[in-house]
């Protein structure tokens, strides 16, 4: 199991310029000139409203990323953090106010397939870990992935609002501290589709998993799992033989 980072450790790290730990923790690169870049980029495009601020996202934001195909459109206030580690495929939609974050020293960061859709508000956060969401996904609105490993979401997976795939746990077996103050770690998720994951659960291709359900266990191919926490019920191919 990989550890998880903690931001407070880089973003109070004495040693440490101001300048510096803003380029570790958002611009994921070191060097003056990386840093103007962002900070141009962001300045003349993120905020803007309109049809002004689409065109200038979709002309500038390609310019941070690690790849970007054609017809994306970006959201006003749409943040990049590590953006040279997040590559996206073609005709994506990432809404308004999401956070697209790969944050992390040595991870492969976020990768986003063709024909995806990433409603608004929404937040891909990475520590140190991988996102990976393939062609044709739909991520609903207020939804987050966070990835201390790998969270894998499975092509054409629809993934309803205020979903929650959260790859990355806290240690508690220690009664005598706080739970905060103890290791966290990660095995990852990996979803075909699905609602709040909890780590190290994988849910199988075309499983449903029913509104409000907390998966702490994984979920076979095509199988229905509902309730708190989430148990199997039956499968789709039962249902539709009746």
């Amino acid at each position: 199991m990989a550890e998880i980072p903690r931001a407070q450790d880089q973003l109070f790290d004495g040693r440490s310029s101001a300048r510096d730990k803003y380029a570790r923790l958002v611009v994921g690169r070191a060097g003056l000139g990386a840093l103007l870049k962002h900070e141009a980029v962001v300045l003349c495009s993120q905020h803007v409203p309109g049809a002004l601020g689409f065109a200038l996202r979709k002309l500038l934001y390609p310019a941070l990323l690690g790849a970007c195909g054609r017809n994306v459109v970006f959201g006003q206030n749409v943040v990049l953090r590590h953006p040279h580690k997040i590559r996206i495929g073609d005709n994506v939609v990432v809404d308004d106010n999401c956070l697209v974050d790969a944050k992390g020293d040595s991870n492969q960061g976020i990768t986003i397939g063709s024909g995806v859709f990433i409603g608004r508000n929404t937040i891909l956060s990475c520590k140190n870990g991988d996102i990976e969401i393939e062609d044709g996904a739909n991520i609903g609105f207020n939804c987050e992935l966070f990835s201390a490993s790998r969270v894998r979401v499975g092509k054409d997976t629809l993934i309803a609002a205020y979903c929650y795939l959260i790859g990355g746990d806290h240690d508690a077996k220690d009664p005598s501290a706080p739970v905060l103050s103890q290791s966290r770690s990660s095995a990852g998720v990996s979803v075909g589709a699905g609602a709040k994951i909890l780590d190290g659960v994988t849910i199988g291709d075309g499983a449903v998993v029913g509104a409000g359900a907390v998966v702490r266990e994984t979920v076979p191919p095509r199988a229905i799992a509902v309730g708190v926490p989430a148990r199997i019920v039956g499968t789709r191919d039962e249902v539709a033989s009746r």
